[in-house]
């Protein structure tokens, strides 16, 4: 049976609130009757073959997976894999990361089968704790493979390297690169190579967040600060945090911290991120080239993010974007055709949508939804861009718009509400000569803050109201004026 996003061809008229299905075309893909197929890991084959990777240890191909889902078949590549969260393919290898390792598999004798299997690395520990583990990436520029490690029971460092980041290299070097991770969901890359991953709401994390793994750098959680010694390479132990501070003021105490790149607001977008991806496609999946989709596994959902650079250090805005899985999204990855594939699980925590797994694709419909693309920061306030004209007398008025902000504890305690609240006030607003842009002049912006703006009154030319009018910026720097 084919699963449609409901009222996929349904007019948009102006006055109607946009939808998912005016945008995007959500398909579920059959998977084998009676499998257990929770995805892990998602890789690109060729152009008529995906693989999933599943939690409980087994890698499938589904054949024709960009033409008709109705006839689609599967073959099992391999079996009795440890959790791989993780895989790429290339040149008739997949790399895969799992629980105790980086390794590699091939078909040798054209059977269709995996039957050539070599450990690349292994160089942390397992015990075998429910929270043991190992995210991933695919291969960077210099071929190396990012690993995040989860925290034993999320919460301590029992087993060696617990709470790191490796890299690990295509002859096998395994490279200490950041310390403080808590407890991941994944991993992945920016269109620009720098590695982000995203860590959960809990223990010195007070919500949860995206998070740069910048090379040398203390994300945040000390558990697994002991292993310093052993790594050479990444100089002296950070200074310990102090429980019950925020980040902004420990910032100034341990300058090897680096904040959250942009907080996903516990509860208010998602409150499990999991996989990171850039889109590549150079808008075959819409308007939002290059920026970055994070899973949601709790909700079921993708978040959009756009990310800039000040002083050197990353922050941007994250938006609410597509919903309505069957099930809680742990991978997913964007084909090169623009067709977007996830993996879902809804075991460990629930998810929404019913299922207890799919495996699922999206596709861009043509039409352009009316969004704030772009929230760039400037010295006294922020300058938006849309994916079409705006209609200038909403545009231009400060009713149309409005912002608070919080930031969180930064606590050896689990999570933290929101603290520190403060409202802003929108001193003027500019419409750009492009009728594509405005500047928002703000007072009362605060470092180390997530921002909510609100644009309920703002509409485009034609009259539409934004898909998604809520926008959470973070702010870790200020530009220069």
């Amino acid at each position: 049976m084919r699963y449609l996003t409901p009222f996929l061809f349904a007019p948009v008229l102006a006055s109607a609130a946009p939808t998912m299905a005016d945008f995007y075309q959500r398909e579920e893909i059959p998977l084998p009757p009676g499998e257990v197929m929770e995805g892990s890991s998602i890789a690109i084959i060729d152009k008529d073959k995906v693989a999933l990777g599943t939690r409980r240890g087994d890698v499938w191909i589904c054949h024709g997976a960009f033409g008709d889902v109705d006839k689609v078949k599967w073959t099992r590549f391999a079996t009795g894999l440890h959790e791989p969260l993780g895989m790429a393919y290339r040149d008739g290898w997949f790399h895969f990361t799992q629980r105790p390792d980086v390794s590699k598999m091939r078909d040798t004798d054209g059977d269709g089968r995996a039957d050539e299997f070599r450990t690349i690395a292994a160089p942390w520990g397992i015990k075998g704790d429910y929270h043991e583990y190992a995210f991933g990436t695919d291969p960077d520029k210099d071929g190396n493979i990012w690993v995040v490690l989860c925290l034993t029971g999320s919460f301590n460092a029992h087993s060696p390297w617990r709470g790191w980041c490796y890299r690990i290299t295509p002859d096998g070097q395994s490279i200490p690169t950041c310390s403080g991770i808590r407890s991941p969901g994944g991993i992945g890359f920016n269109l620009e190579g720098d590695t982000f991953y995203c860590d959960n709401q809990g223990v010195w994390n007070g919500s949860s967040s995206l998070k740069h793994l910048k090379p040398g750098g203390f994300v945040g959680n000390p558990s697994g600060n002991i292993f310093y010694d052993q790594a050479p390479n990444m100089g002296k132990r950070p200074t310990e945090p102090k429980s019950g501070s925020r980040i902004e003021i420990e910032r100034k105490r341990i300058p090897e911290l680096v904040p959250p790149a942009v907080w996903l607001p516990h509860g208010d977008l998602g409150q499990s991120p999991t996989g990171v991806i850039p889109d590549h496609t150079k808008g075959l999946f819409g308007p939002f080239a290059g920026q970055v989709l994070v899973g949601e596994q709790t909700h079921s959902q993708v978040q959009r993010v756009f990310l800039e650079k000040i002083n050197g250090v990353y922050q941007g805005v994250a938006f609410p974007f597509l919903e309505g899985f069957r099930s809680g999204i742990v991978p997913l990855r964007l084909a090169d055709d623009g067709s977007l594939f996830v993996g879902t699980t809804n075991r460990g925590w629930g998810a929404r949508g019913g299922l207890p797994f799919s495996f699922e694709r999206t596709r861009w419909t043509g039409k352009t939804p009316f969004e704030i693309l772009e929230m760039r920061i400037k010295p006294d306030g922020f300058e938006l861009t849309f994916t079409e004209e705006i209609d200038p007398k909403t545009a231009g008025d400060k009713a149309s718009y409005s912002m608070n902000s919080w930031t969180y504890i930064y606590q050896s305690s689990y999570g933290s509400p929101k603290v520190d609240q403060t409202k802003q006030e929108i001193v003027s607003v500019t419409v750009g000569a492009d009728k594509k842009s405005v500047r928002l002049k703000v007072k009362n912006l605060q470092a180390g803050h997530a921002h909510h703006l609100q644009s309920k009154g703002l509409r485009s030319k034609s009259g539409r109201e934004l898909w998604h009018q809520d926008a959470y910026y973070t702010i870790n720097e200020f530009p220069a004026q």
